[in-house]
Formats: structure tokens, sequence, C-alpha cells
């Protein structure tokens, strides 16, 4: 459904009708709701990658790719869901020889209610209609409402129907899910007092615009942004001495992966002075095609982008013109260098992302230099260091985990694993919130505590009466206890 057949009003109402539907539904049943959508994503995705290439250029083989990791993360989910941990579930028995008395206490994550979800540009499966957002808020019963992207509208739709009818087979309730469309409504979904939280993935104005909207309101709702990072990276002296030419290649394959249009691209990298490692980087990097970007608007940025940067003091092109034009011929690839004093005294205008299949090499002279500079980076997603075995990171792996939610080693962040131990989040302005977008603890956005005091047996969530029927893992007066 989207506004062309009801109003924002009535698909909010449906919502609020629909959420206390799924709250009561068990886990299995709405397990296999999530399986219906993805085994739907799967029988169309020829359909569906057609449209998709149609309307983004990013290929048949990313976005075939894309829908996989999008049906995985439904899949996912429903595992999450049936294996019960999720749910948090914790008892306290009475004790009436503590001081204070103690009472019977059971405690446990119950869904937050309706939520909006915000697709994003960069990925138009995973992070989008049916993406890890929306699947994350149906799996702990949360009805979802979806804010379609402008760049990809015609697949918003049909992944929207492609939905809509999965979820009908499957049983669900009418109004567990539905689509808009338009930046105006975007915006007043937000507002709506049926909403409960925000998913958002996108740009730092225009999701903090939202975000200001979302904690104004006269009843505050959570609003968890992914909005922009940096994700720097550290390369040690014995990293470079050992393997520079592996390190070159790896670099330049992951700043350009898409179009450097990933939230994980490496925008900063980090190397000891007086290296060659800018001309091994600008050779491994002067092959890489020029590519489509996602959007005209994104492609009319990415130049000025260059261009801003390209005209500041002491930055050095090293591969690559700020001189061109993405919409006309693609994006190319430039690789920037510069020294960290630089950045020390240019901080605003260095370290800000710029769209694209561009990096910047910054120089360090010394380590207290490089520490010094990296406290100015703003938060991100992923941090990455490369160093030898047997070096001394510890210092550095601990200021880096500081500023970002996922530190690697000896690798590329783009690329993000879907798994239970993943954390997609970190420091503003890399999100909003200190949860994960990616991975099983995604749900932990969209649910909220409840303790029930001596209640009656009858009246508690299965996960929390005496006998665990659901037969999942709690915490029982301190301990932890496996089914």
């Amino acid at each position: 459904m989207t506004t062309a057949t009801l109003s924002l009003s009535e698909l909010t109402a449906a919502a609020t009708r629909a959420a206390s539907i799924a709250a009561a539904a068990s886990d299995a049943e709405r397990a296999a709701w999530l399986t219906a959508v993805a085994d739907a994503l799967d029988a169309n995705v020829a359909e569906l990658v057609e449209i998709a290439d149609s309307e983004t250029s990013l290929g048949t083989v990313r976005l075939t790719g894309e829908v996989a990791r999008t049906s995985g993360q439904l899949r996912l989910f429903a595992r999450v869901i049936t294996e019960g941990s999720y749910l948090e579930a914790v008892i306290d028995h009475a004790d009436p020889t503590a001081t204070p008395l103690q009472p019977d206490l059971r405690r446990i994550l119950r869904p937050l209610g309706p939520v909006a979800v915000f697709s994003a540009s960069n990925f138009p499966f995973a992070f989008s209609v049916a993406g890890g957002d929306t699947a994350s808020a149906l799996a702990v019963g949360c009805p979802v409402i979806v804010k379609a992207h402008s760049g990809h509208l015609k697949l918003s739709e049909r992944t929207a129907e492609v939905v809509t009818d999965a979820l009908r087979s499957a049983g669900a309730p009418e109004g567990l899910f539905a689509l808009v469309a338009g930046r105006e409504v975007g915006t007043t979904l937000v507002q709506d007092p049926a909403i409960k939280a925000v998913g958002f993935t996108g740009s730092i104005p225009g999701g903090r615009a939202l975000f200001d909207l979302a904690v104004s309101r006269p009843d505050p709702i959570p609003f968890y942004g992914e909005l922009g990072s940096l994700n720097p990276v550290v390369i040690t002296a014995a990293a470079l001495a050992e393997r520079s030419g592996q390190l070159a290649a790896g670099l330049a394959a992951s700043f350009t992966m898409g179009a450097g249009q990933f939230c994980t691209k490496p925008g900063l990298v980090f190397i000891p002075a007086g290296t060659g490692f800018a001309a091994q980087l600008a050779a491994a990097s002067k092959d890489k095609p020029t590519a489509a970007m996602l959007t005209s608007r994104i492609s009319d940025a990415y130049p000025e982008g260059l261009r801003s940067v390209a005209s500041l003091p002491d930055v050095t092109i090293v591969s690559g013109t700020a001189d061109q034009d993405a919409t006309l011929n693609g994006a190319a690839p430039v690789v920037f260098s510069t020294s960290a004093a630089n950045v020390l005294e240019r901080t605003d205008e260095l370290l800000e992302e710029c769209f694209g299949p561009t990096t910047m090499l910054i120089e360090y002279a010394y380590q207290d230099e490089l520490s010094a500079v990296l406290a100015m980076v703003p938060g991100s997603l992923t941090a990455t260091v490369h160093a030898q075995p047997g070096e001394d990171v510890g210092d550095l792996v601990e200021q880096l985990s500081g500023l970002a939610g996922r530190v690697l080693f000896d690798g590329w962040p783009t690329g993000v694993a879907v798994n239970w131990a993943q954390q997609h989040g970190g420091p503003y302005p890399a999100t909003t919130s200190l949860f994960t977008s990616v991975g099983a603890t995604a749900v932990r956005r969209f649910q909220r505590p409840v303790a029930y005091q001596d209640a009656p047996e009858a009246v508690l969530h299965p996960a929390l009466r005496e006998s665990n029927p659901l037969r999942i893992p709690r915490r029982v007066d301190g301990e932890l206890v496996l089914p």
C-alpha cells in the first residue's frame, strides 16, 4: 500500500491496530512471516534486480548479491527470535529475608509499536524497503511504515508489493507493513503520534533534521540514524615495509568499490611520513574505471567535494583529477595527500566526508602527532589497523575503539557481515545511538524493558513463566540458565 490508496493517517491507524496482534503473535508465527518475505524476494530476484539496475546502475552481479543478503537478513532474524535470548528474560524470585524486602520481579523486552523506516540510496535492497531496519522491527512485532527513497522509487513500489503479498499469504495482520513516498510525507511520518521509533540511513543534514523532529515531539521517540562516517585506517611503518604493494591494491579496491558509495568506505588513511606509498596507491588506482553514481544529486556533489578539498592549502592530488563531470562521464577515483599537521590546522575542512571514490592519505611524523589527529576524527562506523605480528598497537587500538563501532585488523571495512556478533554503528555522527543496525542485536532498537512484580502466572509472557515453556535462555536469581 502507498499513500496513493490510503492516507498517512489511515496507514498509521492500521499499523496501530496491527501492533497489538503482532505483539501477541508467537515468535514462531513472526518467524514464518519473515521467512515468507525472504522466499518471495528470492522468487522475484530477476525482476527486482532488473528494476534496481535501471534506477541505480549498480549492476546485476552486485544487486543479485544484495537480494541474497536481504533475504538472508530476514532469515537471520527469524532464527534470532526463535532462539529467544533477544527477549532478555530475567527472573528474580521473591526473598522475604532480604533487606529491603525483595518481591518477585520478572523483566522482559517488549515491542515499541509502529515504527518508521527511511530507505537508503546506496543499498536499494539491504537498507531499503525490506532491509535490515524493516526486518528487525517486524521480527519483534513492530509494524513498519517505510518511506521510499526517491533514487529507486519504482523498485521500492515493486518490492513493497512483494512484501505485502508475502505477509498477507503468511497470515500476518493487515497494516503490519506499508510504503509511503515524498519528503513532506516523511517529515509528517516522524511526527505522527502513532510512530514510536524511527530507523534512518542517509546524510548528516537530512538525518539530523529528522532526529531533531523526533526528539522535539510532545512525546519524544528514539531515532536510530546512520548518518556519515570517515572510517579511518592506520598503517604502521612495519606493515608498509613488509607489504606496501598488497596494501595499496587492497586500499584501491576498497575505496573505489561501488563508486565509493559504501558507508564503510575508508576515507582517511594514516601513514608514516616519507614513504613511497602514495605513488603505489596512485598506480593501483589509475586503472579503476569510472562508474555511474546513484542519483543526480550525488553525482553533482562529488566533483564539488573534490574541488573543495583540492583548493585547500598543502593538499596534493596524487592520483586522478578534481576537474570531472560525474554525471556525464561517471565518477573517477581521486587520491589526495596531506600532512597530519595540516589536518590539525584545518580540521573542519579536511575531516569532512566526500561521498564517492576518493580517499585522503595523511602522513604523520611521530606517534603523538598521529594520536592528536585521531582525537579530532569524528565518530565512525569502522576503524582499521594494518600492523605486523608482534607490534605493540594496544594504545592505538584503545583510541580507535573510542571512535568507531567496529575495529578491523589487516583487512578493509567495505563489506559488512550479517551475523550475531556484528556491530554496525558508532559515535555521532556515524550513528545517533549505541545500537547496531546490522546483525542479530539490531532488534534491541525496537524493544523496551517491562518488569512485572508479583504477577499471576496466567498474565505473564511465556518467556517469564516458571516452567519456561519456550525453552529459551534466561537469567534466574542472578544465574544464566540455559534450556
